[in-house]
C-alpha cells in the first residue's frame, strides 16, 4: 500500500517539487468552491493538502466526501505556499501538497468531542474514547515527550555503566505498607502471586549477584486509594548500585534529572540541587516535600505562648502539644470571608480552629490580639519579623496535626495570592529522615521508608534501646528528591548485613519465623558476601506531569485508570466466568 511513506510534519523545503506519499487523519477540511483544502495529521504533525477540482475532478469528488478523522492515503507533489497563505502556526506552514490521488482507507464516525480543543473536555469522556483523545495535539506532544525522556534515561544510565535487567512481575506477597494486588495460581491451588509494589528485593539480590549497577523502567502496582498523583499501576525508573555512598547516588541522579529535563523541555537546570534535612523541612514547611518556589515559612512559637491567657494555647502546650504560626504579608487581599473559608478548609486536616491576628503598622488587631500580653507581642514581633501589614495564622494541637494543617494552608494561600512562580522548577534533596515512626494507636513501630533502609552507622546501636520518645532521633541513610513540592523519587543505602536486618525486623515486630517465611531468600543471600549497596526509584509519571505542567498523572499515562481504579475504555475491572473462578478454586461473594 505504501512504498515509501513521508510523515506529514516532517515535510521540509528539501521536499519542494518532489512526489510524496502520506498517511494520516483529516484534521480539518475547507471547501472554497473548486479548491478543497485538507489538513492531514499524523503523529509527526500536520500538512496542508490542496485539491484542484478543475485539474482532477475525480480526486476532488473523493475529497468532497471526506470528513474529520477519516483515515486517508494521499499522493502528491510538495510546493511552496504563496507568501500571503503561509501559516506560521504549523511547522510545515510554508509548504503544501498538491494532491494527485486520494484513497479513503477508513471512514470515521463523528467524534464525541472536538479534537482541536485543549483542557476543556470532560475527563470521563476523554478516557472512554482514549484512542481519540490520544490523537489530540496536547496528548500527542505528551506521549512523544515521554518517549524522549525514556530514551534519554536509557542512554544516560548506559553511559554510567548501568545494566538494564528485568525483574519478575509475579512475586511473593510481602504485605507491608500498601496492599498487594494478588494473582491466584491455577497450577498451585490456594496459592497466590503478588504483583510487585517495587522490585526492591530482587534488585538487592542483583547486587549480591555482582551486577553492581542495575536499572529498569518498570511497571509497579499498589492496591491503594487513588489521587491525582496516584494510579494502581505506575512506572518508575528503578536503580540500585553497589560500593557507593549516598553522595554518589545523589550525584548520578542529579545528572540523570538534568538530562531528562533538557531532552524533554529544553531547559538547563543548575547542579547541585539544594539540600535540606527532614527536621528542617518539617520545622519550616510542615512537610517533608516542601514547595520552595515561594516563602511563607512556619514558625514555632510555643515557647513564647506557654503562659498565654488564651486557654487554647496554654492547655495544648501543657499537654505536650505544640503551637506554630504562619505569617502572611497582607495588604488587604485576605478578607474576613477568606479567613472563614480557611477556617473551614483546615478542618479537613483535623484542626479544631484557626486563631489569627492582624499586624498593621506596628499594632496588633483582631482575632486573638486581645489575649496577647505586651511581652508576647514583643517576642512575636521579633520572632516573626513583623512589619508593614501582616496576617498571622496559628495552629495548636499534636505536632502531626499542626504541621499538616499549616503546610496545606500555606499552599492554599500561596495559590490564592498568586505567590507561586509557576514557571520555576525547584529541585530539592531532603535527607536524614527518621528511620522509624511510631503508631500510637497500634503501639508499634513502622519503617519510615522501608524495612531494608540502613540507619546511620552511628545510630545502629540505638536500635537496641529505641522507645516511642526516641524514635525520631535514629536517622536513616535515606534521601528523597522533590520537585515543586512533590516527591518524585526516594531511595536509601540498604542494610547489607544479616544481623542488622534481623535487628530491624525485631524492632518492627516481625518475628524470626515470619521473617524467614517472607524474606528467607534475601536473608540467605546477604550471607554470601553481599556488598554495601543503595539505590533509588524515580516516579516517571510524576516527573512528566510536573515537567509538562499537567494537572494529573492521568494526563501523561497512555491508558490510565480513574480514581475508582477503572478503565473507562475497556471497562476493567470486570466480572469473569464461573468456569474461570472454578479453575482457580475461587468463589465470588456478594458485596
Amino acid at each position: 500500500m505504501f512504498s515509501e511513506r513521508t510523515y506529514c510534519g516532517e515535510i521540509t523545503d528539501s521536499h519542494t517539487g518532489k512526489r510524496v506519499q502520506l498517511g494520516g487523519w483529516v484534521d480539518k477540511k475547507r471547501d472554497l468552491g473548486g479548491i478543497i483544502f485538507i489538513e492531514l495529521r499524523d503523529v509527526s504533525g500536520i500538512v496542508q493538502i490542496v485539491v484542484d477540482s478543475s485539474k482532477i475532478p475525480d480526486v476532488a469528488a473523493i475529497a468532497e466526501s471526506v470528513k474529520n478523522e477519516f483515515c486517508l492515503r494521499i499522493d502528491g507533489v510538495v510546493r511552496a505556499r504563496s507568501a500571503d497563505t503561509v501559516n506560521p502556526a504549523l511547522k510545515t506552514g510554508s509548504l503544501e501538497v498538491e494532491a494527485e490521488t486520494i484513497e479513503i482507507l477508513n471512514p470515521s464516525l463523528t467524534p464525541p468531542f472536538p479534537l482541536d480543543v485543549r483542557n476543556t473536555i470532560n475527563e470521563e469522556l476523554r478516557l472512554e474514547y482514549r484512542y481519540l483523545d490520544l490523537r489530540r495535539e496536547e496528548m500527542r506532544e505528551t506521549m512523544l515527550a515521554r518517549h524522549r525522556a525514556t530514551q534519554e534515561i536509557r542512554r544516560y544510565l548506559t553511559e554510567q555503566r548501568f545494566i538494564e535487567i528485568e525483574t519478575p512481575i509475579l512475586n511473593k506477597s510481602t504485605p507491608e505498607g500498601a496492599r498487594d494486588f494478588l494473582v491466584p495460581s491455577r497450577i498451585n491451588r490456594g496459592m497466590f502471586y503478588a504483583l510487585p509494589q517495587s522490585p526492591q528485593l530482587f534488585k538487592q539480590i542483583l547486587m549480591v549477584s555482582g551486577f553492581d549497577r542495575y536499572f529498569q523502567v518498570v511497571k509497579c502496582f499498589r492496591d491503594e486509594d487513588l489521587r491525582n498523583d496516584r494510579q494502581p499501576e505506575f512506572t518508575q525508573v528503578d536503580m540500585e548500585l553497589s560500593f557507593v555512598s549516598r553522595e554518589t547516588v545523589m550525584e548520578i541522579i542529579e545528572g540523570l534529572i538534568k538530562a531528562i529535563v533538557k531532552e524533554t523541555i529544553g531547559l538547563n537546570v543548575s547542579l547541585p540541587f539544594p539540600r535540606m534535612s527532614y527536621d528542617e523541612a518539617m520545622d519550616r514547611y510542615g512537610k517533608d516535600a516542601p514547595d520552595t518556589r515561594f516563602g511563607l515559612e512556619l514558625r514555632n512559637c510555643g515557647d513564647i505562648l506557654k503562659n498565654s491567657t488564651f486557654n487554647v494555647f496554654s492547655s495544648v502546650l501543657a499537654s505536650g502539644g505544640i503551637v506554630k504560626c504562619l505569617p502572611v504579608p497582607d495588604d488587604g487581599a485576605i478578607s474576613r470571608k477568606m479567613i472563614d473559608d480557611y477556617t473551614e478548609y483546615i478542618r479537613t486536616f483535623k484542626a479544631k480552629g484557626l486563631p489569627y491576628f492582624r499586624f498593621r503598622d506596628g499594632a496588633f488587631e483582631g482575632g486573638i490580639a486581645k489575649f496577647l500580653s505586651d511581652s508576647e507581642r514583643t517576642a512575636l514581633t521579633e520572632r516573626l519579623a513583623l512589619r508593614g501589614n501582616m496576617l498571622v495564622f496559628f495552629a495548636t494541637d499534636r505536632e502531626g496535626v499542626v504541621n499538616d494543617t499549616l503546610a496545606n494552608l500555606r499552599l492554599k494561600i500561596g495559590r490564592d495570592l498568586n505567590l507561586i512562580d509557576e514557571s520555576k522548577f525547584d529541585f530539592l534533596w531532603v535527607l536524614d529522615f527518621p528511620l522509624l515512626e511510631y503508631d500510637d494507636e497500634e503501639k508499634r513501630f513502622y519503617a519510615k521508608h522501608h524495612m531494608f533502609t540502613a540507619p546511620l552507622a552511628e545510630h545502629i546501636s540505638a536500635l537496641d534501646t529505641i522507645s516511642p520518645e526516641s524514635v525520631n532521633s535514629i536517622k536513616a541513610q535515606a534521601y528523597d528528591i522533590v520537585l515543586n513540592g512533590v516527591e518524585i523519587g526516594g531511595g536509601s543505602i540498604r542494610i547489607h548485613n544479616t544481623e542488622i536486618q534481623k535487628k530491624m525486623f525485631g524492632v518492627l515486630g516481625i518475628s524470626e519465623d515470619e521473617a524467614r517465611i517472607k524474606f528467607s531468600f534475601l536473608l540467605e543471600a546477604l550471607k554470601y558476601g553481599a556488598p554495601p549497596h543503595g539505590g533509588i526509584a524515580l516516579g516517571l509519571d510524576r516527573i512528566m506531569m510536573l515537567l509538562l505542567r499537567r494537572n494529573s498523572i492521568r494526563d501523561v499515562i497512555p491508558f490510565p485508570k480513574t480514581q475508582k481504579g477503572q478503565c473507562m475504555m475497556s471497562d476493567a475491572p470486570s466480572p469473569v466466568s464461573p468456569e474461570q473462578l472454578r479453575e482457580l478454586s475461587i468463589k465470588a461473594v456478594d458485596k
